[in-house]
């Protein structure tokens, strides 16, 4: 049996997933803050976070919020499959020994 199927097969889902964890994260806390926005003397704090994180965002996305959130959630998915390589390249030298 070849070593390539389940290598790329780990590769793939340790990259989706990678990439989906900060998304998932920055979406929950968006939604938390906006959530706080409705509660009666904290619109304010809700308003001034979810502002704040939008501003984060924009720093890495040349502006654009979004855009910021598709380059960390990129890098993210690009350091888990780095990691998911290194981790299958040590077990097989590890398992030859």
């Amino acid at each position: 049996m070849s070593i390539l199927t389940p290598f790329l097969r780990s590769l793939l889902l340790t990259s989706v997933l990678s990439f989906t964890a900060p998304l998932i994260l920055v979406g929950a806390i968006l939604i938390g803050l906006s959530l706080l926005g409705f509660v009666p003397l904290l619109e304010s704090v809700g308003a001034t976070g979810v502002k704040q994180v939008l501003q984060f965002l924009a720093t890495f996305g040349s502006g654009q919020p979004f855009q910021g959130l598709v380059i960390i959630g990129f890098v993210c998915g690009l350091v888990g499959g780095l990691f998911d390589t290194f981790n299958f390249y040590r077990y097989q030298n590890l398992r030859n020994h």
